[in-house]
């Protein structure tokens, strides 16, 4: 089952960079609405219990020190098929097989630095929503 809701998180990198605006303004002109968003900085605690699903593999550590390492920008979207579309907008995690125009082909650095994360499944975007919004922020 398809939803309309999924979950963003624009990364340290594309903050730090001066990218927040441009990466917003994209996602809003491709139809998306922002109902819940955020400007945070995670812990290394916080970030290693967001990531915690990949903690046996060996760019765990690597992944938690990155994501602690500077501000980013936590949002709930809403479209219909969103995580579908999203993950289109988005393109590919390594930025050189991204296609021309999408997020990381605009504003990545690297399969490591790539700007932006994206929920890859409905039940993922919910969890990960959950993470950073309480019922309470959100509409």
């Amino acid at each position: 089952m398809t939803t309309n809701r999924t979950f963003t998180m624009i990364k340290p990198d594309a903050v730090q960079n001066g990218h927040i605006g441009s990466i917003l303004a994209k996602i809003t002109e491709s139809g998306f609405k922002i109902i819940a968003m955020k400007y945070t900085r995670l812990s290394k605690e916080t970030a290693g219990q967001f990531y915690a699903i990949h903690k046996e593999r060996p760019f765990f550590g690597e992944l938690v020190d990155y994501m602690s390492s500077g501000p980013i920008v936590a949002a709930i979207l809403e479209k219909n098929d969103a995580v579908a579309g999203f993950r289109k907008l988005i393109g590919a995690t390594d930025p050189t097989k991204a296609e021309p125009g999408t997020i990381r082909a605009l504003y990545a650095k690297s399969i490591a630095a790539n700007a932006i994360h994206g929920s890859d499944s409905d039940a993922n975007a919910a969890i990960e929503g959950d993470f950073f919004f309480s019922m309470l922020e959100r509409f």
